[in-house]
């Protein structure tokens, strides 16, 4: 047996891809495939919980209670690396393709909401605060025994949001689907475009995008997803170069949201590291013990339950589940994504958790850890190479994003629409979702009228008695605003 044999099967047996019916190419470019639907968190962070200036009349300017910033190059250098780390320490240890990166939803929660009231280093120490917390619940086994509670077409229904979810987000980067102006004698929220109509250069980059992918998956072409994301971004720099749309920066509608398509100047750049270790608890002084209480209590339900929802409807589009509907080694999985929310906050780029966008990687064939190794060597490499990545616009990506989501969608079909204390806590879990732009509102909806709904109609043998604890904690969130209120 040649060395090159030899490594490939040691390769093949530690991260067991044949077995999982995969290959090392696949895993490769699933690795790649979810990298690109992702890198856009690189820019995104910075632009959520990062400032060009400190200027308080700046709309974007997000500066703690003192009037401090965090720097926009410095927040990209952190995004890059520990989502480079975590989704690599997450292939090693999990075995599966399952990224890690910043999550959306709670770093805009750290910035709208916990820097005011504190410091930026005490609100990460919140965020470490938060990390801790959950690695209790995962070595208690809490966390687990919580997984392994939720019903099957709970579980389903939960792909399916997230599905819905991610198409959402997809349509919206892409300009596809934008806010309707406050404007008189209109009660419709969101609309098509521009005033109902395409009407910008990038979001047509966006529907052929779309469509090229779509067509390369009917044709069931290796490699669809990132052939259509890379063909996307060729037609959007040759757009680009003969209309000249340029950047939305917040001001211009019309313009490419994230990313530039065009051939950068630089290719290299030495990423500024200073954020790491920029966390203390000074948070307990800052404000009282009881503020702090609360909002670690929403950073904690929001992880939590934002990674259950992920990994639940990642493993059933990989078909990683077994038949009892639970993950194999899911204790391990969900400890490293505890230490992600406690690496995010050390470092100051907010809590890091399982990614939906991992589903493209796994619609590209991904099943085992070493596409996350691929992946996160990648964000790695993004903290140097960061004009590359930028080239790659959003509504490039966004196709992926829709595609992955008609593929979870098939998850519906498991769902027992007959029997109507299922299919309200279902239907509720798959709407709420996208409608509030949170995985865990969605979860928390479905657990809250699944145990109502059991419980009054005389079933309750079907309700995991941890399912009661879970829905009055949700019931708790969902009314931590005048909860805080009282004790303010």
């Amino acid at each position: 047996m040649s060395t090159s044999t030899a490594a490939r099967s040691r390769l093949d047996r530690f991260f067991k891809i044949s077995e999982r019916g995969s290959t090392t190419a696949t895993e490769i470019r699933g690795g790649l495939v979810t990298f690109v639907t992702m890198a856009y968190i690189i820019v995104l962070n910075p632009l959520i919980i990062g400032s060009f200036s400190a200027d308080p009349n700046d709309p974007s300017t997000h500066d703690d209670k003192f009037g401090a910033i965090l720097p926009m190059g410095q927040v990209a250098a952190v995004t890059a690396l520990v989502a480079g780390v975590m989704t690599i320490l997450f292939g090693l240890v999990a075995n599966y393709p399952f990224a890690l990166a910043t999550g959306l939803g709670i770093n805009a929660f750290v910035a709208v909401t916990i820097a005011p009231q504190m410091s930026w280093p005490a609100a990460m120490g919140l965020v470490l605060v938060n990390g801790v917390v959950v690695l209790i619940l995962v070595v208690t086994g809490v966390r687990t025994m919580v997984f392994n509670a939720v019903p099957p077409s709970l579980k389903s229904a939960i792909a399916v949001g997230i599905g819905l979810f991610i198409t959402l987000i997809g349509l919206v980067d892409a300009g596809f689907v934008r806010r309707v102006p406050d404007v008189a004698n209109t009660t419709v929220p969101v609309g098509l475009g521009i005033n109902g109509s395409i009407a910008s250069w990038p979001t047509l980059v966006f529907v052929l995008g779309l469509l090229l992918t779509g067509i390369l998956v009917a044709k069931r072409v290796k490699g669809a997803i990132l052939i259509g994301v890379l063909g996307s971004t060729v037609i959007a720099i040759i757009v680009e170069s003969i209309v000249d749309a340029g950047p939305s920066m917040g001001t211009n509608p019309k313009g490419w949201n994230l990313g530039y398509p065009a051939v950068p100047d630089d290719v290299v750049g030495t990423p500024d590291l200073s954020l790491v270790g920029a966390f203390n608890f000074d948070a307990w002084v800052q404000v009282p013990v009881i503020t702090a209480v609360l909002l670690v209590f929403t950073l904690v339900l929001t992880d939590f339950f934002d990674t259950i929802g992920t990994m639940t409807g990642l493993g059933k589009e990989g078909r990683l589940l077994r038949q009892d509907g639970t993950l194999p080694g899911v204790g391990k999985a969900l400890f490293v994504d505890g230490v992600g929310a406690v690496a995010g906050g050390a470092a100051s780029s907010s809590s890091n958790t399982v990614y939906v966008e991992s589903a493209a990687g796994i619609a590209e064939g991904a099943r085992t850890g070493l596409a996350n190794v691929v992946t996160g060597l990648l964000f790695i490499a993004a903290m140097f190479f960061t004009p590359l990545y930028e080239a790659v616009p959003v509504e490039a990506a966004a196709p992926a994003l829709v595609i992955v989501g008609v593929l979870m969608m098939a998850q519906i079909k498991e769902i027992d629409f007959d029997d109507f204390t299922v299919a309200l806590p279902a239907f509720l879990t798959i709407v709420v979702m996208p409608f509030t732009y949170s995985i865990a509102n969605g979860i928390g909806a479905g657990f809250v009228s699944y145990v109502v709904l059991r419980a009054v109609t005389g079933r309750l043998r079907g309700i995991h008695p941890l399912l009661w604890i879970v829905a009055a904690l949700f019931v708790v969130y969902f009314a931590i605003g005048p909860i805080r209120a009282a004790f303010a």
